[in-house]
């Protein structure tokens, strides 16, 4: 385990990590110099240079009690989210969770639907840094105060709002407020029929935009609907299923997809059910839920292409689409998938994500590292911030910057605790830092997960078509990994 310096150097690496700067960009806005900086995060510091770095960053590294440096139990595990974001040079907002004011539990699904509808229009502006459901939802059912969570995100603008059904009329009210002066800029109530819900969302997404810059907003346009299906039931399983496959775990997972091949039989048409469907079965295979993983894929793959033959513009299933693809090794394929998932849709932390997958997997480790540390920017507080932190380490790793590495890949299996390969990067990671006791002990924990144990020829099997398989299998040879 690390000493106590190391640890707080590796806080400060998973700081500059997750605000996307550079070690001298640190040194500058921390007043130190670059050789203080390098010093630093190596463990070589003073009392008083720590003091400066938690004056600027709002890091709490110093000693807590007595003379000895004592960090929360989990700092080697779990990245630390700073308390204040890098703010943006571009417009930014969050879209809290809308209220269900109703007394029926039911229907929270409308006030969610809504919420993610908005969402997913705005954030297809390149101009409008968005950010992404998972992050906005953890204040869910929570009171809270517009500028904490203006600066708990890195954002300028929040819109919040609020959801009541009485038969079959609906009445929906937004808000926008710039946060970072506590001034309300926009305010609207809307009273329609049920099956007018599609034509409220555009209207508020329409608002906001206008609201937010007005000047970009005539320039470049907007155009807020998609293809919406005909039927509110269809619709409502939809919702219901992208709160399960957001929980990120086995059952709800099963759940959801219950959910949607109902919303499917319902809506044989419906893109976005496909597309989610196609991400529910891949996210199910890759977590070795499946007793076939490989068919599991190409089920992901089919349900995908099934989406876009609806509605080419559907992000989630070219985002699949790519994913199964650059699994297959058809890198070039992938990666020309997964950008046009980020051109429908800048916004998506996890397409973000999975094109810096796709990019490691092809040997672009740079281009790999601005994709995850930009998901980890856009959705700080995400469900499957795991499953970022995991690809941003496999990037660090597959980089060769093993230090830097380590806090994400130990955070990665405290969110994984059920899946296999978070534990066997962490375990290649440890072997190239010479921490073979950590690793000894994962390896423990990591076979008796079930399946085959792991061994060398294992990984090659399953990853020789990826760049980054070479290192990956010098760090296991060193953990004491066998053939």
């Amino acid at each position: 385990m690390l000493d106590d310096r190391k640890q707080i150097a590796a806080v400060i690496r998973d700081y500059i990590a997750r605000e996307r700067i550079s070690r001298e960009q640190f040194a500058f806005k921390t007043k130190l110099g670059k050789s203080t900086v390098d010093k630093l995060l190596t463990g070589h510091f003073s009392d008083k240079t720590l003091s400066i770095v938690e004056s600027q960053t709002q890091l709490s590294l110093r000693p807590m009690s007595g003379g000895s440096v004592r960090l929360p139990d989990d700092t080697a595990r779990q990245p630390s989210k700073p308390a204040d974001l890098k703010p943006l040079d571009k417009p930014s907002i969050a879209v809290l969770p809308f209220v269900h004011m109703g007394m029926d539990p039911e229907q929270d699904f409308l006030a969610d639907g809504i919420t993610e509808d908005i969402i997913t229009a705005l954030a297809r502006l390149r101009w409008l840094f968005v950010i992404a459901r998972n992050s906005t939802f953890v204040y869910k059912g929570k009171a809270v105060d517009v500028r904490q969570v203006a600066q708990d995100l890195g954002i300028r603008y929040v819109l919040e709002g609020s959801v009541r059904t009485a038969g079959s009329r609906i009445r929906v009210t937004g808000q926008l407020i710039d946060a970072t002066m506590g001034k309300h800029i926009w305010a609207e109530k809307y009273d329609r029929e049920m099956q007018d819900i599609f034509a409220v969302q555009d209207d508020i997404a329409e608002r906001v935009v206008a609201a937010v810059e007005p000047h970009l907003y005539a320039e470049e346009g907007f155009r807020a609907s998609t293809q919406q299906p005909d039927s509110i039931d269809a619709w409502g399983l939809v919702v219901r299923a992208m709160t399960l496959l957001n929980a990120v775990e086995r059952t709800r997972n099963e759940e959801a997809q219950l959910l949607l091949r109902r919303a499917i039989s319902l809506e044989p048409r419906y893109a976005r059910a496909h597309a989610l469907l196609s991400w529910a079965i891949w996210w199910a295979s890759m977590c070795l839920w499946t007793p076939d993983v490989e068919a599991g894929y190409e089920q992901a793959a089919i349900h995908a292409q099934d989406a876009l033959a609806f509605d080419p513009g559907e992000p989630w299933a070219r985002m699949v689409s790519g994913l199964c693809l650059s699994t297959a090794g058809q890198h070039q394929r992938a990666l020309a998938e997964l950008g046009s998932a980020l051109t429908l849709n800048p916004s998506f932390a996890l397409g973000h994500t999975a094109l810096g997958w796709a990019l490691l997997r092809a040997g672009r480790f740079d281009d790999a590292l601005v994709e995850t540390g930009w998901a980890l920017r856009m959705s700080p507080l995400d469900s499957f911030s795991g499953f970022y932190t995991t690809t941003h380490g496999l990037a660090l790793l597959a980089a060769q910057r093993f230090e830097e590495a380590l806090p994400f890949l130990r955070a990665s299996i405290s969110a994984f605790t059920d899946y296999t390969g978070p534990f066997n990067t962490l375990i290649s990671c440890c072997g190239h830092l010479g921490l073979i006791e950590e690793a000894q002990e994962l390896i423990a924990v990591r076979n008796r997960m079930g399946g085959a144990p792991l061994s060398l020829s294992l990984v090659r099997r399953h990853m020789h078509r990826f760049a980054h398989c070479d290192v990956f299998v010098a760090g296991l040879l060193k953990a004491g990994i066998p053939e």
